[in-house]
């Protein structure tokens, strides 16, 4: 082989290594977590500041119990700091597909990711993903505070805790997504999707052994499965398959119908050509 053709063959050999390759779903995965981490590092006392008004909250609403109710809350104070647990966790699920779908087309970001090879939908559901993981950990810290605050002791049975909370979060992302539906075709309803989230009081706090009926809305059926966890210390493998499966049930029903709603809506807004109006 001479000079002339070793040359053409390194040549072709850093021409196809040089040429770029195309994005996967691992990409946006690292991109998008990565991205999580460093603004979680870059801005602390964001997080910080969450969770000491989250704490706030939480002491004056359990010492403005005690004098309001005295032995009647000491007797429920365990399903108090779940079901509290269970509501920042669910709320800053929640917020973190609504609000940052609110911030991107206040940024007039949005209509980068639709055109991207993604779509904006799958990428909303990763950074939602990626938030809830730093959600996981602020709500830990809280739960922790709440604990030393009232000197209860609650079983934290780890991969329990996890799947169990998990899969009733998930369906407060598919209630996200419907909420995102709204702000890409309304634009500012941030006002009316913040107050949706003083409801997750009620789906926490649902009577489900009484109407049980109610285990169908979100959050409800997890809750009370959060409870016998975190109070009575049940493990995953003691709940039954029917308590499990609806469990799976309601979060995917809830996950991928807002997902679904999301998505059209996106291309509802390409249609009217509002999408990057603001």
């Amino acid at each position: 082989m001479t000079d002339s053709q070793l040359f053409s063959t390194a040549h072709q050999d850093d021409t196809e290594q040089s040429d770029p390759q195309p994005a996967t779903y691992y990409h946006l995965t690292r991109a998008v977590l990565l991205r999580e981490f460093l603004l979680f590092i870059r801005y602390p006392a964001n997080a910080v500041g969450g969770i000491v008004v989250a704490l706030f909250f939480f002491i004056v609403l359990f010492y403005g119990g005690q004098l309001l109710a005295g032995r009647a809350l000491a007797d429920s104070i365990e399903g108090i700091v779940v079901g509290y647990f269970l509501w920042t966790l669910s709320s800053g699920a929640y917020a973190s597909i609504s609000n940052d779908i609110g911030s991107e087309v206040q940024w007039g970001t949005l209509e980068r990711h639709v055109t991207t090879p993604f779509g904006f939908a799958p990428v909303a559901l990763l950074k939602g993903v990626a938030k809830l993981v730093r959600t996981f950990l602020t709500s830990a810290v809280i739960l922790v505070g709440m604990l030393l605050v009232t000197g209860t002791k609650l079983a934290f049975p780890p991969v329990t805790v996890i799947v169990v909370a998990g899969a009733s979060v998930a369906s407060v992302l598919g209630l996200g997504f419907a909420a995102g539906r709204i702000t890409v075709l309304y634009k500012r309803v941030g006002t009316w999707l913040g107050l949706l989230q003083f409801g997750f009081v009620i789906l926490v706090s649902a009577p489900v052994f009484s109407i049980p009926w109610l285990r169908a809305l979100p959050l409800a059926h997890g809750s009370a499965l959060l409870q016998r966890v975190m109070v009575d210390g049940t493990r995953l493998w003691e709940f039954s398959i029917t308590e499990i499966s609806l469990l799976f049930a309601i979060a995917v029903v809830y996950l991928l119908g807002g997902y679904v709603v999301f998505h059209y809506a996106t291309r509802r807004a390409r249609r009217l050509g509002v999408l990057g109006d603001y």
